[in-house]
């Protein structure tokens, strides 16, 4: 399992969407207020609060790309800067499938078996480990390629 400070982060009990926010802001030498990040991040655990929507690994990549990607001067420059979460997302969805933590995982998070399903089972090292850790690869390479640019 490829390992990196995203998760580490999730090993240590953060959920993934803090994991992968929290662990680019320290690779990027981001002076982060640790009451604010990686707290703000938490909800989107689940796919947004266990709804099995968008992954919390992908928020995560999308907030921490927030924080660094300039959102420009004019709405050409604006709609530019949006071109990095695109390219996030799209990478992120061919590595593991989907965005959807539902289609990812499995499992419906807003009920009890769902939960018991991801407590109890191997999803959690098989999909949830392996996506935060590619959401924050697939965030510090894109970062890298803007920077050549």
């Amino acid at each position: 399992m490829e390992t990196n400070r995203a998760t580490e982060h999730m090993k240590k009990g953060l959920v993934c969407s803090e994991s992968v926010l929290l662990g680019v802001c320290e690779e990027l030498g981001l002076n982060v207020d640790d009451k604010i990040i990686p707290r703000i991040g938490r909800l989107f655990a689940g796919g947004i609060g266990r709804t099995g929507s968008v992954c919390g690994a992908v928020a995560g990549g999308v907030m921490a790309l927030g924080l660094v990607v300039e959102p420009g001067q004019t709405m050409e420059e604006g709609l530019a800067a949006m071109k990095v979460a695109e390219e996030f997302r799209r990478r992120f969805e061919a590595e593991m499938g989907s965005i959807s933590c539902r289609d990812l995982t499995g499992l419906d998070l807003t009920t009890p078996e769902g939960m018991k399903g991801l407590m109890e089972s191997v999803t959690s090292q098989t999909i949830c480990f392996p996506a935060v850790a590619a959401a924050y690869r697939i965030v510090l390479d894109r970062l890298k390629e803007r920077a050549t640019r």
